[in-house]
């Protein structure tokens, strides 16, 4: 059996929370709350003194904390906040493997020898966590990551556990099933009487295995303190970013973005040189008083150093021109890759670019004039009307806020889709045998079958109807009486063959779209 590991793991309690807190600058003390699907995923200790639990409905958190102040819970913020202290740990011990964000793990034996012992390394660690604003991390020093883990959650005032070298199985016996994490055996092992490690650890490793499958023989492995996963040291990421910094800070546009364009070539030869490309990237203005702006940018393909600058200028001149001037004056500029991919995979062909090439640099040559906004692309979002699930998007980036498409919409039109949609609908005239135009009655019946119809809007130009179908009711909005609305859809085939949709609203007849 491979060798025991000496491990250290070090654990931030709450980083969701601190990880929030500093990226909001709000005070420690600030009763915070995380959401995630509307439930409480993660909270304050403020927010737990006043009831506050994970799991909460939002409504009752509020309840039992009325300054209860909320935010959603974003795991990108998580993990890029949880970098740092990485760095930070990497500058006294190297070695480092994240866990997960707020947890990593390290090699006991260097440290140790380092520092003259692991709890005067782990006591070093925590002076390196005090020193970023992180005043309760929890260490543990056991055999084995997982039972580190155990050893720093359970750590008392001291903040440091150290569980002597052999005496993992014997701390680990007493610790629930449910340690272990494994969702799907846990209820298993209860049912049989397994309730703690040291259950588990009793039994047989072979009829583990041959009750258990594989995952069986692992939790038995771990739970007799004889865990040898590996530590396996994190490979510090290339330092991508470029940032610029003005002295004095400049107050137009054209100044700061003209100043920018050696940093954005320098950004772009940076990632060259690492073998990748950029798809996606932050860019990060400070102005002289400090006031941050920052957004993020995507590419259709690859930004280039001019797709940088440009993307800088647009940030920066808002509705403005190219000549105008600055609210503030701007004293740094900071550009970092948010999405790279290998440049291998963006290599031109053998007789050069196609025409998908062509044509992206000749919208990007059109948004690099008239602005970002200039060049619209269309995109599919969601909605019941066919009209409001047409989204122009600038060029190169993605919807953002628009419902999205693959979500259930009770109502909307079923495949296929009309290919043609007309901008603004058509007024015309479906009548019956009578020569009265057609309705619906409150129960949705037709009041007689469609019999001619005029796609002009004109009686006198109305023709015979090949076949029809409907009406489909869609209701919108029926919780606000003044802006509801309710509508019933047809489709009508024509006499030359032509289908159309219609849609009866507020007794006026129109033709949405026509499937040619």
């Amino acid at each position: 059996m491979p060798a025991v590991t000496r491990a250290i793991v070090l654990w931030c309690p709450d980083w969701p929370v601190i990880a929030a807190l500093q990226a909001g600058d709000l005070p420690q003390d600030t009763p915070l709350a995380l959401l995630d699907r509307n439930l409480v995923f993660a909270c304050s200790a403020a927010a737990r003194a006043e009831g506050v639990t994970r799991g909460l409905r939002i409504r009752e958190a509020q309840a039992r904390c009325t300054q209860l102040q909320v935010l959603p819970y974003d795991p990108v913020l998580d993990a890029r906040a949880f970098d740092p202290v990485l760095a930070a740990i990497e500058e006294i011990t190297p070695g480092v493997q994240p866990i997960r964000p707020g947890t990593c793990v390290l090699r006991a034996r260097g440290p140790a020898r380092y520092y003259g012992g692991e709890e005067q390394a782990a006591a070093e660690l925590l002076r390196c966590l005090e020193g970023l604003g992180i005043p309760d991390a929890r260490i543990g020093i056991a055999d084995g990551p997982f039972a580190a883990e155990q050893a720093a959650r359970t750590t008392g005032a001291e903040r440091i556990r150290v569980i002597p070298p052999g005496d993992s199985p014997a701390f680990l016996s007493p610790l629930p099933i449910a340690q272990l994490g494994q969702d799907e055996l846990t209820p298993l092992f209860r049912r049989l009487g397994i309730h703690t490690l040291g259950h588990l650890a009793a039994l047989g490793a072979t009829d583990v295995r041959e009750r258990f499958g594989e995952r069986g023989a692992w939790c038995h492995t771990i739970a007799s303190g004889l865990d040898s996963t590996a530590v396996v040291p994190r490979t510090p990421p290339k330092q991508l970013e470029r940032a610029i910094e003005f002295e004095p800070p400049l107050d137009r546009v054209d100044q700061v973005t003209f100043a920018f364009r050696g940093t954005a070539e320098a950004f772009i030869g940076g990632l060259t040189k690492a073998g990748l490309v950029c798809t996606a990237l932050r860019i990060e203005v400070t102005d002289e008083s400090g006031k941050v702006s920052e957004r993020s940018w995507l590419h259709p393909r690859l930004f280039s150093a001019a797709d940088v600058v440009d993307r800088v200028r647009w940030q920066l001149q808002g509705s403005g021109s190219i000549e105008s001037g600055l609210g503030s004056p701007i004293a740094r500029v900071l550009v970092e890759p948010e999405a790279v991919d290998d440049i291998g995979h963006h290599e031109e062909g053998l007789w050069g670019g196609g025409a998908d090439e062509r044509i992206h640099h000749g919208l990007s040559r059109v948004q690099s004039i008239l602005g970002h906004d200039a060049v619209l692309t269309a995109t599919i979002g969601g909605g019941r009307g066919l009209a409001e699930r047409q989204v122009l998007v600038p060029w190169g980036d993605r919807a953002v806020g628009v419902a999205r498409a693959d979500q259930p919409w009770p109502g909307s039109l079923p495949a296929p889709a009309p290919s043609t949609v007309f901008e603004a609908p058509r007024p015309v005239v479906v009548l019956g045998a009578d020569g009265e135009q057609v309705g619906v009655t409150g129960r949705g019946v037709v009041t007689e079958p469609i019999v001619r119809f005029s796609s002009t809007g004109t009686a006198r130009d109305a023709r015979p109807v090949d076949s029809w179908a409907g009406p489909w009711p869609v209701r919108e909005r029926w919780w606000d009486a003044a802006a509801s609305r309710t509508a019933h859809r047809f489709q009508v085939v024509d006499a030359d063959g032509n289908a159309w949709l219609l849609v009866l609203a507020d007794g006026a007849w129109q033709a949405e779209a026509r499937y040619d």
